[in-house]
């Protein structure tokens, strides 16, 4: 069966993470390169690990979480669609299932707020894993003068982690931010719509999405 370690070393999918990243350097958003997507599918497998899901569902958790940004390569616009449609030809030249290839391409498709749902357990985690990366190493601009409030939310979060507590059937968002670079408000401001989206992606996995700021539970 297809591994995480098997796509890493397709020279297509490497090809495409760095251009994909680049383009979105040249358009001003924060990093979506190695680190980001590694970081993704860590997440995304253990959140499924942690609440006993099979060992498999957590690998395709990976692998989606490794690709889910892909689709930048085109356009930034829609690029979960476009994404999932490149995603779905590189697993088949690497010759994954169909059946997963389609796991994995849903929840590719699904992964962005304006339109994701968290259609299985896969897509779920990995709604969760992305919309959780929110982080100061994320930041390419480095003349805070010139900062956007993108830039200034995640240059001000010194702390972000995902905690999952399978007794509880809780999963929790950890941030630390620093108060002196930009009010909590202003992460409302902007991830709100994200926040919504964990909440109905931990529903999904019978879970409780929780967000705490500082020691301070919000949600």
């Amino acid at each position: 069966m297809l591994t995480l370690a098997d796509v890493k070393k397709d020279p297509m999918v490497e090809a495409f993470i760095k251009k994909s990243n680049e383009h979105l350097g040249t358009l001003g958003y924060t990093e979506h390169g190695f680190r980001h997507l590694g970081l993704v599918s860590a997440i995304a497998k253990n959140i499924l690990d942690r609440l006993g899901h099979p060992e498999r569902e957590g690998e395709l958790a990976a692998i989606a979480g490794y690709l889910h940004d892909i689709g930048n390569a085109i356009n930034r616009q829609e690029h979960g669609l476009t994404g999932a449609l490149l995603a779905a030809q590189i697993l088949e030249r690497l010759g994954m299932d169909y059946e997963e290839i389609a796991i994995v391409i849903s929840a590719i498709g699904n992964h962005e707020e304006q339109y994701g749902q968290p259609v299985n357990n896969v897509a779920a985690a990995l709604i969760l894993a992305d919309k959780s990366d929110v982080h100061r190493s994320r930041v390419r601009n480095q003349d805070p003068a010139t900062y956007d409030i993108h830039d200034r939310v995640n240059s001000a979060v010194e702390h972000s982690f995902v905690w999952v507590n399978e007794q509880k059937r809780t999963i929790t968002l950890e941030l630390i931010i620093n108060t002196e670079i930009c009010p909590v408000m202003e992460y409302f401001e902007i991830f709100l719509s994200r926040m919504v989206l964990c909440r109905k992606a931990a529903e999904f996995l019978k879970c409780k999405f929780e967000l705490v700021i500082n020691g301070t539970k919000l949600l």
